[in-house]
């Protein structure tokens, strides 16, 4: 019933997976509600989220390269600061991941076919729950197909964008992008939603019984697959600021779309309509790498959470043939239909963010406990991460923070009854 997982994944198939993990959907999207609250400051609020990224990112790769296990902070939590702090991690991870799998799954559905949005979603949770069943590879082998085409679609948006300054001769300081405006809270709130994007480098982290070589391995990947996506979210950030425009972003529904819309206008239409098509595409595709790499992620947590009996345990179970936690995968993959037949959750997983920088919080308080000849990092890297991710939680919108502790309260709650009846 139980086993370990095989080491199958070397450093590209884990930045891989880090990638698609991180350039997902979230980047055709998330830069509108980061520019309706940081306005002209977008990218200071770009900055601050890399640096909170980066602290975590290296607390994480320093507890993975230590704890080489799945689970992620789950585990870390639990190894340093005590079962109940890594319980809260798995929790937090967990049920606002599962929700995220499902808003993925239905933004997939939405820009492939919005009549057909429910049942596209559902068949894309399917197929992708039967391919991790075969193997970690073949899951990397994928999101690399994913990844290599959102890419080449997220450099097409650039490419037009800054053509069109270019052709139109106007100024592109960093001063004609910034403007004067600026408000920290703005600044910090736009951090806390972009944040969010970066957020994947933890998918290498949970797969860490599953990587060759993790000492080495964890930390390269993790710190290959972070400074790709800040320079890929720079690049769409500034394109997006000046085609745009800072007011026209925040109300924008689709704004990579509208870059490509508003920088193309001077092409002839069929080829406008098709650039529109091809980002319409990535998105579609970005969403499919997301909902992959979050699969994997989350049930990874669950076979960690069930070997130490915070789930039942019968979902520790590992395939004799495959190697992966087959029953955890196919449990994921069952809650994850269910929510996407019976919710609409695109605009209703706000907590995710809150729990996010919660459960990083939570990798950061125990990377400080690490030793220097357990490979910690430098003091100050998991003490500035922790005390921002606290900042960052605090300042998101209400909805998301209520939404956030409710979350925690209940999982709270089912620790302590949970502990009352053993």
């Amino acid at each position: 019933m139980g086993g370990e997982l095989a080491r199958r994944l070397g450093t590209r198939d884990a930045v891989v997976v880090g990638l698609s993990a991180m350039i997902g959907a979230g980047v055709f999207a998330v830069f509108a509600p980061a520019a309706g609250a940081a306005g002209s400051w977008l990218l200071a609020a770009l900055a601050l989220a890399a640096v909170v990224a980066y602290c975590n990112a290296t607390s994480s790769a320093r507890l993975a390269a230590r704890h080489p296990e799945s689970g992620g902070t789950y585990v870390y939590g639990r190894r340093r600061l005590g079962p109940f702090w890594g319980y809260l991690a798995g929790w937090g991870f967990t049920v606002g991941k599962t929700a995220s799998c499902a808003a993925m799954a239905l933004t997939f559905g939405a820009y492939a076919a919005p009549d057909l949005a429910r049942p596209l979603a559902v068949g894309a949770v399917v197929v992708l729950t039967a391919l991790n069943l075969f193997g970690v590879e073949r899951s990397a082998g994928a999101a690399r197909i994913m990844v290599g085409f959102v890419l080449l679609v997220l450099a097409l948006v650039v490419a037009v964008a800054f053509q069109q300054v270019l052709a139109d001769d106007l100024p592109f300081g960093v001063d004609v992008i910034l403007g004067p405006e600026v408000s920290g809270w703005g600044v910090l709130q736009g951090a806390g939603l972009l944040f969010f994007a970066f957020a994947g480098y933890a998918r290498i982290a949970t797969l860490g019984e599953e990587v060759r070589d993790p000492a080495r391995t964890i930390p390269r990947a993790v710190g290959i697959a972070l400074g790709i996506t800040l320079v890929v979210y720079t690049l769409v950030a500034v394109a997006a600021l000046r085609t745009l425009g800072p007011g026209p972003l925040a109300a924008s529904d689709a704004p990579l779309v509208d870059v490509v819309n508003v920088a193309g206008r001077g092409s002839p239409e069929p080829v406008l309509a098709g650039l529109s098509a091809v980002v319409r595409a990535g998105a579609a595709v970005a969403a499919l790498g997301a909902l992959l790499a979050l699969l994997l992620g989350v049930s990874r947590t669950v076979l960690a959470m069930a070997r130490e009996r915070d789930l039942p345990g019968a979902l520790a179970a590992v395939d004799p043939v495959h190697q992966v936690p087959r029953r955890a995968e196919l449990a994921v993959g069952a809650a994850v239909v269910v929510l996407v037949l019976v919710a609409d959750l695109r605009g209703a997983i706000g907590f995710s963010s809150f729990g996010v920088l919660v459960y990083y919080a939570i990798a950061n308080a125990s990377a400080l406990t690490l030793r220097r000849d357990e490979g910690a990092p430098p003091r100050a890297v998991p003490v500035l991460g922790l005390a921002l991710c606290l900042l960052l939680a605090a300042t998101l919108p209400v909805p998301s923070v209520v939404a956030g502790l409710i979350v925690f309260a209940v999982g709270t709650a089912l620790w302590v009854l949970r502990r009352r009846s053993t």
